[in-house]
C-alpha cells in the first residue's frame, strides 16, 4: 500500500517502505510474533540510514512499530525523529479493554475479519488464498493484543495522528491521547471512513505529511 508513495513527495523526501518477513517477496520467511523483536530488527534494518533526518508513518500496528523504535533509537543510539506519524491506532497508554481474538478458532477469526473489513472480500471467500494469509494475519493479531506498553519519557519530537470518524476499534478520544508522547506539538486529524480510511483519503493525509515535513527540512 505505501509503494506509490514516493510519487507523492519531491526527491528531497526518500520514501523506504518496510517489508516485513512473510510479505510480498518475504513470504516464505517467519513472521515476527512478539512486537519487540521485530522492532529490534527494524532497529538494525535502519540504522545505517539514520545519518540524515529522519520521519516515521505507521498504520495500526505499524504505528505501534514506529513509536516503539523512535524509543528504542533514542534509548540506544540518541537518535529521534524529526517527526513521528500514526494512524489508526489508540495511544499506547490506552487501557486494553476487548479480550484477544488472534487464538479464536477459525471460523470467529472469519467474522472478526469481515467486521473489521480490511481485508478483501475475495480472499475471505477462497480458500487457497486463506491458507496463505490467515496465518499472517493471525500473527499480526497476536503482535498487537500481546503488546505492552512500558512508560518513558515522552518523545521530543511533534507527532501528528491521523483517525477514522467510523473507526469504532478507535475512537477520537484514544487517538488525542497520544499528545501525552510528545513534548513537541501535536496533531490530530480526523478524515471519513472505518479502520482503513487512509485509502481513500490517501491523497490528504500525504499533503498534511509532506506540510508537516516541509516546516522541519529544506524540500
Amino acid at each position: 500500500m505505501f509503494r506509490t508513495w514516493a510519487d507523492a513527495f519531491p526527491a528531497a523526501i526518500e520514501v523506504c517502505a518496510a517489508q516485513l518477513p512473510g510479505r510480498e517477496s518475504r513470504l516464505a520467511e517467519p513472521p515476527f510474533k512478539r512486537l519487540d523483536t521485530m522492532v529490534e530488527a527494524v532497529a538494525e534494518a535502519l540504522l545505517p540510514m539514520m545519518e540524515k533526518p529522519f520521519a516515521f508513518f505507521g498504520h495500526s500496528m505499524g504505528a505501534m512499530i514506529g513509536f516503539e523504535l523512535a524509543h528504542r533509537l533514542r534509548r540506544q543510539h540518541g537518535l529521534e525523529p524529526i517527526h513521528l506519524f500514526v494512524s489508526g491506532r489508540c495511544a499506547p497508554q490506552t487501557p486494553v479493554t476487548e479480550p484477544p481474538t488472534y487464538n479464536l478458532p477459525e471460523p470467529q477469526l472469519l467474522e472478526e475479519l469481515r467486521r473489521l473489513n480490511g481485508t478483501p472480500g475475495a480472499v475471505l471467500e477462497n480458500p487457497e488464498l486463506l491458507r496463505l494469509v490467515l496465518p499472517l494475519l493471525r500473527t499480526d493479531f497476536e503482535i498487537c493484543q500481546t503488546y505492552t506498553y512500558l512508560p518513558d519519557t515522552p518523545l521530543g519530537c511533534p507527532i501528528t495522528v491521523f483517525g477514522g470518524l467510523q473507526d469504532t476499534e478507535v475512537p477520537r478520544e484514544s487517538l488525542a491521547a497520544w499528545s501525552e508522547q510528545t513534548s513537541g506539538s501535536f496533531t490530530l486529524r480526523m478524515f471519513p471512513g472505518d479502520h482503513f480510511f487512509l485509502h481513500p483519503t490517501r491523497h490528504d493525509m500525504l499533503r498534511i505529511i509532506y506540510e508537516q515535513l516541509s516546516r522541519q527540512i529544506i524540500v
